[in-house]
């Protein structure tokens, strides 16, 4: 079956916090994700297979030359088949074309391999401050 891309495109709530509750392994939390994207997002991109959404990633931005990958989200039983891959691509198209020079992500170690052989992304130096 075929998987379909959106840039911003259209998607339930549940339908979101129920991926992110996969991907992140943790119950549902109700979260307003349309409110958070309207509210610090560039974009965001879909994936769909028949109809059901199968992934998302977020690209939230600084208003001008910068945007960053938040929640990136594949189901489980699509892994592996290029579904991320693409939703970076969609992404870093969707960002390119809103004037943005760069795009940031971090992810964990276990994910090196996907973010830097399979979309591109470069070793760069960075920081964290943990807040919680």
């Amino acid at each position: 079956m075929t998987i379909t891309y959106a840039w911003r495109g259209d998607f339930e709530d549940a339908a979101v916090d129920a991926l992110h509750a996969e991907a992140f392994g943790h119950g549902p939390t109700a979260t307003d994700w349309r409110a958070r994207v309207d509210r610090h997002s560039l974009g965001w991109v879909c994936a769909r297979r028949g109809g059901r959404l199968v992934g998302f990633v977020d690209v939230v931005w600084d208003g001008g030359a910068h945007a960053f990958l938040l929640d990136t989200m594949v189901a489980l039983e699509l892994r592996g088949r290029g579904v991320g891959t693409w939703l970076v691509a969609v992404a870093a198209e969707g960002a390119r074309s809103a004037g943005c020079h760069w795009l940031h992500v971090d992810f964990e170690g276990r994910l090196r391999p996907f973010s830097f052989q399979a979309c591109g992304f470069r070793p760069t130096d960075a920081g964290l401050i943990a807040l919680g």
